[in-house]
């Protein structure tokens, strides 16, 4: 299947205003009636990420031209979120491509990963996002002994000592991304056992319960973005990126994504100030 993906990443890059956030969630009730997001206050960063997340979506398609009245989020029985363009006339019957698409954050990263094709074929997608960082009252080992049901075996002997803990947290990091993106993309819900999975990218290897997950392209990035705290302070944050996607064939790719030219010709980076710049017409 040859379905074009992108992804677009809001780095949560300061503060919003009680006033943004009232826009935002007016937004959101009238442009996204499945998004379930109770109504607080900026400082509860969860429905605030929750809520931005949800609000992605509707800047993709405003992007693209297209008005709210012209086209619908649908979801399947296990989940997985398609988009529908509407006809323009009741006797317009041309087939058009609809839109898969994940959602997730984060920390103070929100990502959409999409794809464009037949309904069938742009579901299965997923994106993951892990923040390069651990408790820092714990060492890095202790950390990541804390995940260890979530690993295989030859997963833990990758992320052990004697590796620098700055190799181990990455590779820690890069794992749980890719579990997080599968997982996501074949709709599993919470309570999914991430040890029935085992990723060994270096050597092409996926496997689910042992068995290789052939079909399934896995592109994987990293995101580097500064946060803007209310004393002016500067703080750098580093996430290990990652999306799932089946494209049917009879092998496993995995996609290493280091040059910046050839991310941006894929992956969009926005901030807080470009969301609220459009955020009016995103009810048209």
């Amino acid at each position: 299947m040859d379905c074009p993906i992108l992804v677009w990443m809001l780095s949560y890059n300061r503060s919003l205003t009680q006033e943004e956030y009232d826009q935002c969630y007016q937004t959101l009730r009238q442009c996204v009636p499945h998004a379930q997001v109770p109504y607080a206050t900026p400082q509860n960063q969860e429905f605030v990420r929750q809520m931005i997340a949800y609000i992605l979506p509707l800047l993709m398609m405003r992007h693209r031209r297209i008005s709210r009245l012209k086209w619908r989020d649908n979801c399947t029985p296990n989940g997985k979120r398609w988009i529908e363009q509407l006809p323009d006339h009741p006797m317009d019957t041309r087939v058009r491509a609809m839109i898969g698409y994940h959602l997730a954050y984060e920390a103070n990263l929100v990502g959409m990963v999409m794809t464009q094709g037949r309904q069938r074929e742009v579901v299965n997608i997923g994106l993951g996002i892990k923040q390069l960082c651990h408790p820092p009252d714990t060492p890095v080992p202790v950390y990541v002994e804390s995940l260890y049901h979530k690993l295989t075996r030859l997963e833990i002997s990758f992320c052990s000592p004697p590796q620098p803990d700055d190799v181990i947290l990455r590779r820690v990091c890069l794992l749980l991304a890719l579990k997080q993106a599968y997982i996501k993309a074949i709709g599993q819900p919470i309570g999914f056992d991430w040890s029935r999975l085992e990723f060994s990218p270096e050597e092409n290897v996926a496997k689910g319960d042992g068995i290789v997950l052939k079909g399934w392209e896995f592109r994987i990035w990293q995101a580097h973005i500064q946060i803007m705290h209310d004393d002016e302070s500067i703080e750098e944050h580093l996430y290990q990126c990652a999306c799932a996607f089946y494209r049917g064939n009879d092998s496993v790719k995995f996609i290493w994504q280091k040059d910046r030219k050839d991310l941006d010709s894929w992956v969009q980076f926005l901030t807080v100030d470009q969301l609220m710049s459009v955020l009016p017409k995103l009810t048209d």
